[in-house]
This record gives C-alpha cells, sequence and structure tokens, in this order.
C-alpha cells in the first residue's frame, strides 16, 4: 500500500503542471494580469481602427484624384500629395480634423526616411512583443504596468495594421494654438502616450518599492547585529 501511494503523488503532481499549449493559454486566460491585457489592448485596438475608417470615409479632401472625374483615391492620393485633407472645426481655432496619411511613426515622425515602412513594421511588431514578454514578467500587483502595456501593444498592433495594408498611417487629430501646429495624430497614438507615461509611473512606484524593501532588509540587520555583514 505505501508502495502505491509513493507512486501516485508523482501523478498528482504531474497533474497540476500545464502540460500543453492549449493549458498555458486557459491559466494565462484566467490570470487577470492577462484579462486586463487582452481587454484593454482589444479596445484601444477597435477605438483606433473605427476612427480611421469613420475619417477616411467622412472627412473632406481637396485636389486632382486619380480616378474618375478627378476624385481622389483614398490613402493613395493623399499620401502621394494629389490629394490632401481639408480642415473641419471641432473647437474652433484648437481642435480640427484634418485628414493626412503618415508613412512614419507617431505623431510624423520619422515621415521623409526611406524605408520607414518596413522598419517601422518590424520595430512595430518587435514591441508588441516586447509587451508579451514584460507582462509574464509582471507581478500580479503592478496594475499600473498591467495597464501600460495593453494600451502600448493595442496602439502599436493599430498603427502596424495601417501600415502593413495601406502602407501609410491614417491621422486624423489636429491641435494647433494660434499659428502653430502640432503633427496631425491618431487614437493609437494617444494609447501610446499614455502608455508610456504609464510605464514611467511604475518605474518611479517600482523604485520607491526597492529603497523601502531596502531600508526593512536594514532595520531587520540592526535588529540582528548584521550591519556590518550587509556593508560588506
Amino acid at each position: 500500500m505505501a508502495d502505491d501511494e509513493t507512486k501516485a503523488e508523482p501523478d498528482l503532481a504531474a497533474a497540476k503542471v500545464p502540460s500543453t499549449l492549449g493549458d498555458r493559454l486557459l491559466l494565462r486566460t484566467l490570470d487577470p494580469k492577462w484579462r486586463i491585457f487582452w481587454v484593454i489592448s482589444i479596445l484601444s485596438l477597435i477605438a483606433d481602427q473605427a476612427t480611421k475608417i469613420w475619417a477616411r470615409a467622412v472627412l473632406p479632401v481637396a485636389g486632382h484624384g486619380t480616378l474618375a472625374n478627378g476624385v481622389c483615391a483614398i490613402p493613395d492620393d493623399i499620401a502621394s500629395r494629389r490629394c490632401g485633407g481639408v480642415a473641419v472645426d471641432f473647437i474652433s481655432g484648437f481642435w480640427e480634423w484634418r485628414l493626412s496619411m503618415n508613412p512614419g511613426s507617431a505623431f510624423g515622425l520619422f515621415s521623409s526616411q526611406t524605408g520607414a515602412r518596413i522598419g517601422l513594421s518590424v520595430v512595430g511588431i518587435a514591441a508588441v512583443f516586447g509587451m508579451l514578454w514584460m507582462l509574464r514578467k509582471a507581478r500580479a500587483d503592478q496594475r499600473i504596468l498591467h495597464w501600460a502595456l495593453a494600451l502600448v501593444a493595442g496602439g502599436a498592433v493599430g498603427n502596424l495594421i495601417d501600415r502593413i495594408y495601406y502602407g501609410v498611417v491614417t491621422d486624423f487629430v489636429l491641435w494647433k494654438y494660434e499659428t502653430h501646429e502640432w503633427p496631425v495624430f491618431n487614437v493609437a497614438d494617444i494609447v501610446l502616450v499614455i502608455g508610456v507615461g504609464l510605464m514611467f509611473i511604475d518605474i518611479q512606484k517600482e523604485g520607491r518599492r526597492e529603497k523601502l524593501l531596502k531600508a526593512a532588509v536594514q532595520d531587520k540587520a540592526k535588529q540582528k547585529g548584521l550591519v556590518k555583514d550587509l556593508a560588506k
């Protein structure tokens, strides 16, 4: 009997360990940090793509396009500068809708660089895998980081879809003040910026946490008279 019980123990232990990819994916789906990640990243992606579809379909353009009767083909004629977006006031003097096609990264960066489409697509794919890796390593209590990674991943995928499918990214939000205009951007850019900002907040929190842990270790060492050994 004792031998049978001993043999049964490894089987029970093995049963508790996820042995297949499906089991591991199920456990990650049930994990709160993965639920947050998928929900927020997918909602960000939907918001980005839905607003881009709206912008391409609704916002006015001007110019002589390549379609019949000079109609502009979107996004190709805007990307080639045959046509251009016409400003539509949302908040007069500050906020406009203006359709634009950006071959570069967020807020029009690197838009004039040769090979930007391929290079930035590779960077976007690498960023998504990086977010997944960071989430896998993140602790359960790092909720700010979970949100940050989800937002960055959602924004990166949103612009990546445009870049792969169209070769350019659809931008349509323009902020300005008097004669100054900021680069045109989109919802993906917004969630990317928010996500990066939350990452910096998490870094600050982790720095404070490390200091508190170090102070606690030092206090404990003092109580046990091990301060000299700790200093070494």
